[in-house]
């Protein structure tokens, strides 16, 4: 006999474990080349074909559905920490312990981050453009200043986004003082120093964990206002003219600091900051305050074990798991174009990593770090 459903424990935030469980459903939906199969021409002309492009990263200056994902997943963990870290107070744990444990968890954070990269190269590579050891950096830090009060944290974020901007704008090594350009801008050359490589044809820097401090550090004063005791309408409200004005301050400043994802310029951090502030206030709305919550829970019941599917999907189920699934659903059905097979295999991958997930949710096993 399966064991029952964990209820959900009473006063717990259930619109960020769905925030997390969506985020991470197209993060492993990413892992099981869904949107590969998608892109085939056999899809062009189609509104799924259409749709598709949004599920792929900008090349360059421009802002799609896809470049907002790394953005959330930052901004939840930080939205989680005030939350995470009043449990281990009211379980009497130390600030020193406390302080370890921020530690340890950002070393290994880092360490599954370069493992990711190892898995993805298929040998012993030391890469820093992972979310993972990007969010490393931005755990620790935000977890360092959480304590300033809200003033001080929102100019200190503002304070790392006009650092970057002055490095890379003032940078002045020849072949890297092109701001704006590919592999020719500052970032560019603090991998040279880091790593002795670029990114290979993306432009992806690691210094971005600078910029993007402000995503986990803007979500845990988002965290400490919903742990508040203001109202419901209140906490909506703080959360979404913020949200919209980062919206709108971010686009508008696109034609002085171009958006770029690639490098996450200012009005990159500015414009993605505002979208998971409305995303987080319309879910608070939507499933604490109206409790809708039916239609999220194959999200929450992922979002459990995030760390432990986002990594399974990048390794085990790159290089093993699309490939034993392919075999069943390639032998069933055979008769498909190549195309729709492709998608077909994707989505029962997709499906059986998710079963993964209830699988150990039914169970109350919880894998974290």
């Amino acid at each position: 006999m399966s064991s029952p459903t964990p209820p959900e424990p009473a006063g717990r935030l259930v619109s960020l474990d769905a925030f997390r469980g969506l985020t991470m459903f197209l993060l492993v939906a990413e892992g099981t080349r869904l949107y590969e199969a998608l892109q085939e021409p056999a899809f062009t002309g189609s509104f799924l074909g259409a749709a598709v492009v949004q599920f792929t990263h900008h090349p360059w200056n421009g802002l799609r559905f896809w470049d907002l994902v790394q953005p959330f997943f930052m901004f939840i963990v930080g939205v989680a920490m005030p939350f995470s870290i009043a449990q281990r107070k009211e379980r009497s744990a130390a600030d020193s312990w406390i302080f370890r444990h921020v530690l340890y968890r950002s070393g290994v954070l880092f360490l599954l981050g370069v493992l990711l990269h190892c898995s993805y190269s298929r040998g012993l590579v030391f890469e820093l453009w992972n979310v993972l050891t990007q969010l490393s950096f931005t755990y620790l830090v935000a977890y360092l200043v959480m304590r300033r009060s809200p003033r001080a944290q929102i100019a200190f974020t503002f304070s790392l986004l006009l650092l970057t901007e002055l490095a890379y704008r003032l940078w002045p090594v020849p072949g890297f003082d092109q701001p704006f350009v590919k592999d020719h801008n500052f970032g560019s050359w603090v991998d040279l120093l880091l790593m002795g490589k670029l990114n290979a044809g993306g432009g992806w820097v690691a210094i971005n964990c600078v910029p993007t401090t402000a995503h986990t550090v803007w979500g845990v004063l988002a965290g400490q206002l919903l742990q508040g005791g203001r109202t419901a309408g209140e906490k909506i409200k703080r959360l979404l003219v913020p949200g919209i004005v980062g919206i709108v301050v971010g686009y508008g400043l696109d034609p002085v600091t171009p958006i770029i994802k690639r490098i996450c310029t200012s009005s990159f951090v500015i414009v993605s900051g505002g979208f998971c502030l409305v995303a987080l206030a319309l879910l608070y709305w939507v499933v604490d305050v109206r409790g809708s919550r039916r239609w999220c829970r194959f999200g929450v019941i992922m979002g459990m074990n995030s760390i432990f599917i986002y990594m399974f999907s990048g390794t085990a189920g790159r290089d093993w798991f699309n490939g034993f699934v392919g075999i069943f659903t390639g032998g069933l059905f055979g008769w498909m174009a190549t195309a729709h097979l492709a998608v077909l295999t994707a989505l029962a991958t997709l499906a059986l990593e998710w079963y993964l997930c209830y699988w150990l949710y039914r169970r109350r096993v919880f894998i974290k770090i």
